[in-house]
């Protein structure tokens, strides 16, 4: 993505593109979709010699969370993904690698869900699967 469609992209959030985020902006939306972690962003920012706190790392991803760019995926309360591909979607997580890989949404067959209340309805199902080495080796 060019720096221009980076400000547009931001700006149409409701974001200013203050130069910190452009530069998180670059890291995650370009080369196709992936799945970071806070401290991915972190390492990326020193390979690149951007300066940039990791409370700003933390903010930046919060708010384009809240502006619908990023999806965040929580894994056991301790471990935190933020996922550039927002549409529906499941998730196949690698535990031997704690890699995250996208399983497109129509690859999955859901054959029966809980009754909801007359007040609810249903937003989204997603499906973590997790795998890890057969021989049980890490």
């Amino acid at each position: 993505m060019t720096q221009q469609s980076l400000e547009r992209l931001l700006r149409r959030a409701g974001l200013r593109p203050t130069q910190k985020r452009l530069d998180i902006a670059r890291l995650l939306f370009e080369d196709g979709d992936k799945h970071v972690t806070a401290e991915d962003v972190m390492e990326f920012a020193r390979r690149n010699k951007v300066r940039v706190s990791q409370a700003t790392v933390y903010n930046t991803l919060n708010q384009l969370c809240a502006a619908g760019l990023l999806k965040r995926i929580v894994l056991d309360g301790s471990r935190t993904f933020f996922d550039t591909n927002t549409n529906d979607h499941h998730h196949l997580f690698h535990e031997d690698d704690a890699s995250l890989q996208d399983i497109p949404a129509d690859a999955i067959s859901i054959l029966g869900l809980p009754e909801l209340n007359q007040d609810e309805t249903l937003r989204s199902v997603e499906i973590m699967v997790r795998v890890g080495r057969a021989d049980g080796a890490a």
